[in-house]
């Protein structure tokens, strides 16, 4: 039974008013990304990934544009202290890419950090210690000067090493459990620790603030977020980091939040992998930002291939509806929607449109290496005509009259309904042929001459019906098709009249192919379509013609 009066709020406001964030709309640049997916993604694996597929991730990670890449907890684990040593000794790490290990404040555990990043040309070590109520009073029961004197004492060791190495590192502290954390308490021990390293603005220290577990709406974490940042010693040597977990479903917007309250860092996986619910997805807040026009400093153009990198790296699958990367992100079932995209996609052509605006579709999916016809314009027995028609238009070169493409929808509406499956482009393309393209039966016509009379044409037409014999109708008409329908009506006997009639080239070539549309309306208010292709338009329309008539 669930009781909710279990529960109470753990987290807690600034003891000021901390709302400046409100006045921003956006940011208006990328901040500096850190990769946690060799450390907090793989550790929430079921089964962790291999040093391979480690270094395969690696790369993956640099050539999307990561400077920062936190590789693993180096002490904690043999695995990932050789990770570490064959990244180095391999040479694998550019001159632009900094590696980060994190470690607990705790003597034994941050000198072997330091034996396993020894000859790393560039590196930061994150050290931290948890600082909330929970923690404080539950796991290690102890005051909070005692918890602030674990700080300081792992950041004067980090000091100490450091200067000893000789090497170019910088030192990341976090509080951990940072939101179940008093902001003020919060402040007063990174202040600590920022005093032994006495950071600058040519090597800043890093102070990242982490959403171990999520206890409150994203509104407060800005607060909180926004009252360090006004109030940290050495503001302009110190880089503001966020590091959210997604408990409560809002890693995104607490880091979005953040941004807005004066953070300059993000950590992060691609795809929230991590622990419980995960970290927050870095590729939805970079991706965010690239769709209100800032450039996030990553390369994500090519998002199928990204994935299946993960995915084979992992284990892990993204699921099909997960923003910018699922493969269902882009695709339109809705006819309604279907419309709306497809008239979008044509007012961007006629107009040239700089900017991306097409309904439904907040970025242009050919930026992250999506398809159109395969990825956004999807048929089933929800689509409709313009979903349809968008499909036979793009893919197959065919533009169907408005009503014509009714009339197509409904077709694919009912075989996909029929079949219970998506239908792709090539089956789409299928029912129309079998539809509303050459049918030769029940009435067929076999030759057609013309001859012209005064104003008019004549037409000699001969046709059979179910396979009988040929016989020959002479009729006159304003035109040839015309002469033909009334050569047709009066040998069967027939009473419609011709309401639509449109053509088109279906390449452009000397030899093109015409393409013909006919819609036929009868007297009990049936509507009969009918397509004829050939390189003769007047034989093109002529086939269309007997089809719609074959259709009733």
């Amino acid at each position: 039974m669930m009781d909710y009066r279990k529960y109470k709020r753990q987290y807690y406001l600034p003891p000021e008013e901390c709302m400046d964030w409100t006045k921003k709309d956006y940011v208006d640049h990328a901040p500096t990304w850190c990769s946690v997916d060799l450390r907090d993604g793989n550790q929430a694996l079921v089964i962790p990934m291999s040093l391979e597929q480690k270094l395969q991730f690696f790369q993956l990670l640099v050539k999307l544009g990561f400077k920062e890449i936190e590789i693993g907890f180096p002490a904690a684990s043999e695995t990932e202290y050789v990770l570490c040593r064959t990244l180095i000794e391999r040479n694998m790490i550019p001159d632009d890419v900094t590696i980060q290990v994190l470690t607990q404040a705790r003597e034994h555990i941050i000198r072997r950090t330091f034996e396993a990043i020894e000859g790393a040309p560039h590196a930061i070590v994150h050290v931290y210690n948890s600082t909330s109520v929970a923690q404080r009073q539950q796991v290690f029961r102890k005051s909070k000067a005692d918890i602030k004197k674990i700080a300081v004492d792992g950041a004067k060791l980090l000091l100490e090493l450091a200067e000893k190495s000789g090497q170019d590192l910088r030192f990341e502290y976090s509080p951990e459990s940072f939101t179940g954390t008093e902001p003020e308490y919060a402040l007063d021990v990174c202040n600590a620790v920022l005093d032994v390293w006495k950071p600058t603005p040519d090597k800043k220290a890093i102070i990242n603030l982490p959403v171990t577990v999520q206890h409150s709406m994203p509104h407060v974490f800005a607060q909180q977020i926004e009252y360090m940042h006004k109030h940290m010693n050495y503001r302009d040597s110190v880089e503001i980091s966020l590091h959210p977990h997604n408990d409560r479903g809002c890693g995104v917007a607490d880091t979005e939040l953040g941004l807005l309250a004066g953070a300059d860092r993000v950590e992060g996986t691609l795809f929230g992998n991590g622990e419980r619910t995960g970290n927050v997805d870095l590729i939805t807040v970079a991706m965010n930002m690239y769709s209100q026009g800032v450039d996030p400093k990553l390369d994500l153009s090519d998002m199928p291939a990204i994935a299946e990198t993960y995915e084979a790296c992992t284990g892990m699958n993204v699921y099909e509806r997960t923003p910018y990367a699922g493969q269902l992100v882009f695709a339109a079932f809705s006819g309604s929607h279907q419309d709306a995209i497809a008239k979008g996609m044509k007012w961007r052509e006629e107009r040239n449109s700089e900017h991306w605006t097409v309904p439904y579709l907040p970025i242009d999916p050919q930026d992250v290496g999506r398809s159109y016809d395969a990825d956004v314009i999807r048929i089933n027995s929800q689509s409709g005509k313009g979903g349809v028609g968008y499909i036979l238009e793009t893919k197959y070169g065919l533009i169907l009259p408005k009503k014509m493409k009714e009339a197509m929808g409904y077709a694919a509406k009912a075989v996909s309904d029929r079949k219970h499956e998506e239908l792709s482009p090539e089956e789409v393309f299928e029912i129309f042929k079998n539809e509303f393209e050459g049918l030769s039966s029940p009435i067929h016509v076999s030759d057609v001459h013309f001859e012209q009379t005064g104003s008019g044409i004549t037409a000699h037409v001969s046709s059979s019906m179910n396979d009988s014999a040929d016989i020959t109708t002479v009729a006159a008409g304003n035109g040839r098709l015309d002469a033909v329908s009334n050569a047709i009506k009066a040998a069967y006997n027939l009473d419609y009249s011709l309401e639509v009639y449109s053509e088109h080239a279906l390449e452009k070539s000397s030899s093109s192919r015409a393409i013909a549309y006919v819609g036929l309306q009868w007297p009990d208010g049936q509507m009969t379509w009918g397509a004829g292709l050939d390189p003769d338009i007047i034989r093109a329309s002529i086939d269309a013609l007997v089809t719609a008539v074959n259709n009733k």
